[in-house]
């Protein structure tokens, strides 16, 4: 380790030393700049001690020092009536900004809407107001570029943002707290956050929708076993199957929007928890923000954590939809169904088995809902035993929530992937259609068509295919005197009923799996989607 005396510049922000000397020692890597532990007293006679980069500048002598973050504590935005810091375990523990910070674009969305109102109404200068907001502009531009430095011991996406605004334009910045607390603040971050979220989700949902209907339009008149309790039980339509779970992903956007329009409203200006009594107008900051009114009382305003369970909870309803389709996936590509083969661009091998293809996207799916159904769990857990008002607790709200959005939407993203990229194999499909007797309640149908009471022809459909099972054949294979022998109503026409594509011909009723009441599902879901027939193909 090598020891340095560097002069430094005394315009070198944000430690301007007076000091003409520094002792360092340097500790680098093959591949890095040496990072330099170095301390130094300002003019305040305090000490401040971390590490810093020295960068050659051409042909100068003096070189370029970036200050790394760890600076001696500087004193709290809120720390007026304390006389000892805290300690370094305590504020590793409680900081947040090593996730929080993903609110930044929303933290200052909702303070250019705070500033902009203070302003109107005479509570800061339209000078100051207008230094707030390019500052604040600024602050969004390094942030984006890379350039800001996020720091510890400034907490949050809150204080860090309104500290560096402090550094970068001074007193006018120390104003825009005014009539502001961070109850209130992080809660309007936090809905503006799920507002945007919620859109992102809806978007990949219908991404998913269109991949299957397109599939759908795809596979028009395949027919495929249809399952209940795991066995066979009535031949289906494909479209028709894929349209199931289009249904159920329109019913998870559909909660969704129900979910957006009740986190719509504007906390800020609750304060902490009581409001305030400067003379403030909560509706410029909640129309501006483009939420539909600000929340009547201002105790539940920076309480209610309703909308993040809703939200996690509609999250999860979405996950258990979609491991439901993993799981039918995974099943149908397994050697023993082989209804459909994933390309290689969607599947995996094996490290020990060179044969091995599989699906493991859609495996992960229905791995991954377990996450997502946990983040639920984890925020009705932290919830369930908070007194009002606001609770440090409920700083732990954050990272499920962020966990959740980011794993469904990878989830809906992957399935669409899927989606696209599978074949159905027909041959093998058609091969396996006639076991188990698919046509069965179809021949119970036609029985009543025939004036015969439901149950009797249950039952003697059951007596025809216990007949079926002792020949070893299917029930279009029955001659009429076998099916006579067990009733003598069967007549020539039976053999309109039985087979799979003669039971899908008989489906009729709304909703069915009939061809033409399919088609009419598709034809609304290639609307609604706005779908182009001639790309599906």
């Amino acid at each position: 380790m090598r020891s340095h005396s560097l002069l430094l510049s005394t315009s070198l922000n944000p430690l301007h030393c007076s000091s003409t000397a520094t002792f360092f020692s340097t500790q680098a890597t093959p591949t890095c700049p040496p990072f330099v532990s170095f301390t130094l007293q300002t003019k305040s006679k305090e000490r401040l001690e971390g590490l810093c980069i020295i960068r050659a500048m051409g042909g100068s002598s003096q070189p370029e020092i970036e200050t790394k973050e760890k600076h001696s504590k500087e004193a709290k935005l809120w720390g007026g009536r304390f006389k000892e810091s805290v300690t370094d375990a305590v504020e590793k523990f409680t900081e947040s900004i090593s996730f929080d910070k993903q609110l930044y674009k929303h933290d200052i969305m909702g303070s250019k809407a705070h500033a902009s109102m203070l302003s109107q109404q005479g509570l800061i200068s339209i000078s100051d107001r207008d230094s707030i907001l390019q500052g604040l502009d600024e602050i969004q531009r390094r942030i984006e570029a890379g350039e800001f430095v996020w720091r510890t011991d400034r907490e949050d996406v809150h204080m860090n943002i309104e500290a560096a605004l402090t550094d970068m334009i001074g007193e006018p910045a120390k104003k825009l707290h005014t009539a502001r607390s961070r109850n209130d603040q992080v809660l309007t971050d936090f809905r503006l956050w799920c507002r945007d979220a919620i859109d992102r989700i809806i978007a990949s949902i219908e991404y998913l929708q269109v991949a299957l209907v397109t599939l759908a339009l795809n596979e028009e008149g395949l027919i495929v076993p249809g399952y209940t309790h795991l066995q066979r039980a009535q031949p289906v339509l494909l479209p028709h199957l894929l349209l199931a779970y289009v249904e159920q992903l329109d019913r998870d956007a559909g909660r969704l929007i129900n979910c957006r329009a009740r986190l719509n409203f504007c906390p800020l200006g609750a304060c902490a928890l009581a409001g305030t009594g400067l003379p403030i107008d909560r509706f410029m900051t909640s129309n501006s923000l483009g939420f539909t009114a600000p929340l009547r009382n201002s105790i539940d305003a920076v309480s209610d954590r309703d909308f993040v369970l809703e939200f996690l909870s509609a999250n999860s309803i979405t996950a258990i939809h979609l491991s439901r389709l993993g799981e039918e996936w995974v099943l149908w590509a397994s050697e023993e169904f082989g209804f459909i083969t994933p390309s290689d661009c969607v599947s995996t091998g094996s490290s020990i088995m060179p044969q091995k293809k599989n699906p493991d996207p859609m495996e992960l799916v229905r791995g991954k809902s377990a996450r997502v159904v946990g983040d639920l769990v984890t925020l009705l857990t932290l919830c369930k035993g908070l007194p009002l008002a606001y609770n440090r607790d409920l700083q732990e709200d954050k990272e499920p929530v962020f966990d959740s959005v980011k794993t469904v939407i990878g989830m809906l993203e992957v399935s669409a992937e899927f989606a696209q990229n599978i074949t159905f194999n027909h041959a093998r499909i058609k091969k396996a259609l006639p076991a188990g007797h698919l046509d069965a309640t179809t021949l119970a149908d036609y029985l009543v068509k025939k004036g015969m009471p439901f149950r009797t022809s249950h039952d003697i459909v059951g007596r025809s295919v216990a007949l079926c099972v002792s020949k070893n054949c299917q029930l279009e294979d029955l001659s009429l005197d076998d099916l006579r022998s067990i009733s003598p109503i069967f007549e020539e026409d039976v053999y309109e009923y039985v087979g799979a594509e003669n039971a899908v011909k008989k489906f009729c009723s709304y909703g069915s799996t009939g061809s033409a009441c399919v088609a009419g599902q598709l034809d609304y879901w290639v609307a609604k989607l706005n779908i182009s027939r001639s790309r599906s193909h």
